[in-house]
């Protein structure tokens, strides 16, 4: 699984260049626009935030636990809207801290290793986007991919009573993924290959799940499967509607935009890491239909 330091870039590196972009509760997850590409980003997010909050039945009252939460939009929602508790958990020291200044309660912990004695129990869960980094290129090698899934749902199934529920957005591969051996980093800019290995740059020590159908099968014996619907083409949105407010000029955003120029020029690694901002490789990776996206809904059952 990527740790603190794999997600430090993502994650910490541009937090505040993130915030000074979306807000200070942002969501770096795809929206839903349900075919309304009209429709505005924050409107889109709030919709997705919604959609979560009735599949999982949260109400006044309901104890929530939001899993990699980012900087806490859906805690936000949930608390502020339906009157719900949350807690929120994120491996990114940058998140967190940002979170805690804004009145959110997120913690720096990983949440593949939560018991009940932590928190007690929750009446709902959510991981958006978190599943994406729970198994490394290594793990996926050695075969232990399922294994990984599985133990995560055994986590889940401990945290929840009989009838909880459980949402999830995942990225996956898709049917035009390569072989693994073909992902090269310089491969012609732009192909497949090269931005497959961007991927791998920008999010190190993780690997997708090859279909929703893998999740699904691990979630057995403890869960059931409620929703399934796929959201590639709303990430794309997403990500055209993030470009354009990560390139809105804003002066202090600007200067952090340069204080990164000294290891950009010293850092190869971190030019492979930046190189996001010229060309997104998910967007391109969602076109080409390389990867998917998908909203799933599970129950406990036992």
């Amino acid at each position: 699984m990527a740790n603190s330091y794999d997600l430090d870039f993502t994650y910490t590196t541009i937090d505040k260049i993130f915030r000074l972009s979306m807000g200070e509760s942002g969501d770096y997850s795809g929206a839903k626009y349900d075919g309304d590409f009209s429709m505005p980003l924050e409107k889109a997010q709030k919709a997705k935030h919604k959609f979560i909050a009735d599949s999982l039945n949260i109400k006044k009252g309901s104890k929530v636990l939001d899993m990699a939460c980012g900087w806490a939009p859906f805690t936000k929602y949930i608390t502020q809207e339906r009157g719900a508790t949350s807690i929120g958990l994120t491996l990114s020291s940058g998140q967190a801290k940002a979170c805690q200044k804004n009145g959110m309660n997120v913690i720096v912990k990983d949440c593949r290793y939560l018991t009940p004695e932590d928190f007690g129990t929750f009446d709902a869960i959510t991981c958006i986007g978190g599943l994406e980094h729970f198994c490394s290129v290594e793990e996926w090698k050695d075969g232990k991919q399922e294994r990984v899934y599985r133990n995560f749902f055994k986590t889940l199934s401990d945290l929840l009573p009989v009838g909880g529920r459980y949402y999830m957005q995942t990225m996956t591969f898709s049917k035009n993924m390569l072989d693994h051996k073909d992902i090269d980093i310089n491969a012609e800019r732009g192909s497949a290959s090269h931005v497959l290995a961007l991927m791998m740059k920008e999010f190190p020590g993780s690997w997708l799940p090859d279909s929703p159908e893998m999740v699904i099968n691990c979630a057995t014996p403890h869960f059931k499967l409620i929703s399934q619907s796929s959201g590639r083409l709303d990430y794309i949105e997403t990500i055209k509607q993030w470009r354009k407010k990560f390139r809105k000029f804003n002066f202090k955003k600007y200067l952090l935009y340069l204080s990164l120029l000294p290891k950009y020029l010293t850092n190869k690694e971190f030019r492979h890491q930046v190189a996001v901002f010229k060309i997104s490789p998910n967007k391109v990776c969602f076109e080409q239909e390389i990867m998917d996206h998908y909203r799933l809904v599970f129950e406990k059952i036992q």
